[in-house]
């Protein structure tokens, strides 16, 4: 049956009609919830150590760099192996190195370079792991109708995750300390394994076992070159990535140094700053899977291509917990409408077959992106203020919106 073209609660939630979904939604999110404890309790360790904003930039870096070194590989490699098996990889190697890191924070033999070399370890797996989760989806639902809802439930699942496990992670660090948030994260994974393991998946195209890695990568660029809507998308993502989300590395250092946060109430802080801009994301993503079946994403998504560097300018100037988290509701709100709706239209065009390798270009970007705006912005937020970083990051992205407005109109018209 053809989505009804009007808005209710039947279509926000049209994905979960399928079994499949559902067990994954579940497992995902409990994994989720984990990671967002995880890198929360993360940042804010790291901050403690080392009292660098610079730093901050640095973990981000490290978690970015296998990006930019085999995201186009991962890519080829999700379209030529079962999704499903690639992830129970990297799932069961993201659990090893979460409790790799709780082990080293009981213990208190963490130091700052065992948080940088376990971010790359798991920037690897993450990478390797994005393509083929992102491609996952499309075997998810068995009506291609529903493709763009199962997309957007995907992102409020992620931002669900980012609402609640970041204020968990506050929680959890202030009275019990940082390990725990660790070993929380490496449980969480069991959810996401198990759920991968009770699935089965109609089976998709994929490419020849035996055919070069080299020649599907540059199978799957050409195809995104060629292809005008989805170009235009991995450009407006990209510049998103780059000066719309790094502000995120410094959110440690400004609940200390912007809220003036002390040894406890900083890491509540922190927490509840990612906690609202979770929360701000979770609404847009739910705004998405809503209007999911309308033809109206590529002028929402040019709205927040203007909205989240208002709202970010704003943030830079507030002084006070309370506004400051209200404003970073209105920022994750912002730029989800961008990076969701990217994702939805990407998913609802790209052929079954380039999927991974799509979707790995689609990640490339946009993880790629984020660890060089990152380490940017903290080595600005050093040597200025982290004010100062955030607005020079938000001009930046009101920048890229008016370049974008002019540049591509195509954007404001795809459906």
């Amino acid at each position: 049956m053809v989505p009804e073209q009007r808005i209710s609660p039947r279509n926000t939630f049209a994905a979960m009609q399928y079994p499949n979904y559902r067990i994954w939604f579940a497992g995902q999110f409990v994994s989720l919830f984990g990671t967002w404890m995880q890198v929360t309790a993360q940042g804010y360790l790291a901050y403690q150590l080392t009292k660098s904003s610079a730093f901050l930039g640095y973990v981000a870096f490290a978690n970015g760099v296998p990006v930019w070194l085999f995201m186009l590989y991962a890519g080829s490699v999700a379209d030529r192996v079962p999704r499903k098996t690639l992830m129970l990889y990297t799932q069961s190697a993201m659990l090893v190195l979460a409790f790799v890191l709780a082990l080293l924070t009981f213990t208190g033999a963490v130091r700052p370079w065992h948080i940088l070399v376990l971010a790359f370890l798991l920037g690897i797996a993450n990478t390797f792991d994005s393509p083929a989760r992102l491609a996952l989806v499309n075997q998810l639902v068995d009506d291609k109708r529903h493709l763009p809802n199962a997309v957007a439930l995907n992102g409020s699942m992620f931002n669900m995750a980012t609402a609640l496990g970041p204020a968990a992670a506050g929680a959890v660090y202030a009275l019990l300390g940082p390990s725990w948030c660790f070993t929380i994260n490496g449980l969480s994974f069991v959810a996401v394994i198990a759920a991968l393991l009770l699935m089965r998946l109609r089976p998709v195209p994929l490419s020849p076992r035996d055919q070069s890695p080299m020649v599907g990568i540059v199978e799957g660029l050409t195809y995104v070159w060629r292809h005008e809507n989805i170009r235009a998308l991995i450009l407006l993502i990209g510049v998103t990535s780059l000066f719309g989300l790094s502000f995120a590395a410094l959110i440690p250092a400004w609940a200390v140094k912007v809220l003036h946060g002390n040894a406890t109430t900083g890491a509540t802080i922190n927490g509840l700053l990612q906690s609202a801009r979770g929360i701000g994301a979770l609404l847009a993503a739910l705004t998405i899977a809503t209007v999911s079946h309308l033809k109206v994403k590529g002028r929402i998504a040019t709205f927040g291509t203007f909205a989240y560097p208002a709202a970010l300018l704003a943030f830079a100037v507030a002084r006070s917990t309370a506004l400051a988290s209200l404003l970073m509701a209105l920022v994750g709100f912002a730029s989800i409408l961008v990076v969701n709706l990217c994702n939805v239209l990407i998913q609802s065009q790209v052929e079954d077959s380039l999927r991974g390798r799509v979707s790995a270009v689609y990640s490339l970007v946009f993880f790629g992106m984020m660890p060089i705006g990152s380490l940017l912005t903290g080595w600005l937020a050093q040597w200025t203020s982290e004010p100062v970083a955030i607005i020079v990051s938000a001009c930046g992205a009101l920048t890229g919106a008016v370049l974008i407005w002019i540049l591509v109109p195509r954007l404001r018209a795809m459906p």
